[in-house]
């Protein structure tokens, strides 16, 4: 079959996917044909064909197709540990019938790949925003073959209750990404925020002291016009590519299964706090090598230099991208982690993590998942030996729990 043509837009491909032709119709039988004897035992009486009889297809009303995938353009946050803990939505939404193309940063694809979802690099500017959001509003009304006032009344028989008139999510609150939508033309759902409402296709009121996670979810519930329950876990998906990848960082520093990765950065801060653990080089250089496992860094873009001069025992892995970093994490036996994307990342593909929390509300921004271990002091920081404890124990259930499955331990 020929292959979809490809516009390019700045620097990326955008497939333009043009629907097939319907496929000819199977010649009908002929209807002349002979009847075979009734005595067949293979044949009931029923199912001969009489002379100048039609084929029963042609007394069968035609079979309805089910409805194009809907063309829902999405806005991602511009922090790796808000796009994560919107993994399940975005998941929900396109299980839901809805054909995503995503806009966020450029770290977004490699952390989005294993999902398959087509993930449009933010440019700079407003007008070049704009300009990308009108291209996918006309490139989804060619796929769908469709103008609005037919999208409005379309029936969608999986979700009676979805409201039609949104073609795009706006998960940032800024007003200008709800500005964006609208010079694009696009319905956008969002939260009423900073004045914008009048700027957005619906405006939804953002729940308040609730987890982050259960404020994305709320949306889904909104556009599809229907609770859900909340899912345990994320379900991040590294891709194959960086799966491999992963494997042969590994190998090629001598790095074998079971390890520990830490993150002892933070970016951003909360409540102007400071969110890094002042006591991580210590458990690094103290505390951790009497796990007997090898302790794993990857530095971000402008910590290489801190990780190399304060975590001099560790095996320090830079330059690497998130898609092979989440790959990395899958394999891991722990992660100890601060109160940033790393860590929910770790939660999210369903490896243990002791989160060392200090500032942060943990009730609103805890990583998400069935094995994460929050460890936060009475008074702000915990100890070394808090978080030694906590490491030490989330090993021993992670190995527990495999023993009891039948797996082998890392």
């Amino acid at each position: 079959m020929e292959q979809p043509a490809v516009r390019m837009w700045p620097d990326y491909p955008l497939p333009m996917t043009h629907p097939e032709p319907p496929a000819s119709e199977t010649p009908a039988a002929d209807v002349n044909a002979r009847v075979q004897s009734a005595t067949d035992p293979g044949q009931s009486a029923a199912a001969i064909p009489l002379p100048g009889a039609l084929p029963a297809s042609a007394h069968s009303p035609p079979a309805t197709p089910h409805p194009a995938p809907r063309p829902l353009t999405v806005r991602l946050r511009n922090w790796v540990g808000d796009v994560t803990l919107s993994l399940p939505l975005l998941q929900r939404l396109s299980n839901a019938g809805y054909a995503l193309q995503l806009v966020g940063k450029p770290w977004a694809r490699d952390l989005l790949a294993g999902h398959g979802w087509p993930v449009h690099v933010l440019p700079k500017t407003w007008r070049e925003r704009v300009a990308l959001l009108r291209h996918l509003r006309h490139e989804g009304l060619q796929q769908t073959g469709a103008h609005r006032s037919w999208r409005r009344r379309a029936a969608w028989p999986d979700h009676p209750h979805a409201d039609r008139r949104i073609d795009a999510l706006c998960l940032p609150d800024s007003f200008s990404s709800a500005l964006e939508f609208r010079l694009a033309g696009l319905h956008a759902l969002g939260h009423a925020w900073e004045s914008r409402s009048w700027l957005l296709g619906r405006a939804v009121p953002r729940q308040r002291q609730v987890h982050e996670f259960k404020v994305y979810w709320e949306l889904g519930n909104q556009l599809l016009g229907q609770a859900a329950a909340l899912p345990h876990s994320l379900g991040l998906q590294p891709s194959p590519q960086h799966l491999a990848q992963a494997q042969a960082l590994r190998l090629q520093h001598g790095i074998g299964a079971g390890c520990i990765v830490i993150c002892p950065f933070a970016g951003g801060t909360w409540n102007q706090q400071d969110k890094t653990w002042p006591d991580f080089p210590a458990l690094a250089a103290q505390g951790l090598p009497r796990l007997g496992r090898a302790v794993v860094l990857c530095p971000g873009p402008g910590e290489e230099d801190e990780a190399q001069t304060h975590f001099p025992h560790c095996h320090v892995l830079s330059g690497v991208d998130l898609g092979t970093y989440a790959a990395l994490l899958k394999d891991a036996a722990l992660m100890i982690s601060n109160d940033t994307g790393p860590g929910h990342m770790a939660a999210a593909v369903g490896t243990p993590l002791v989160s060392v929390m200090g500032p942060s509300d943990a009730a609103l921004w805890r990583a998400w998942g069935t094995e994460v271990t929050v460890v936060q002091g009475p008074q702000g920081w915990p100890s070394v030996d808090a978080v030694m404890r906590a490491a030490s124990s989330a090993l021993d259930q992670a190995a527990r729990r495999l023993q009891r499955s039948g797996s082998t331990p890392h």
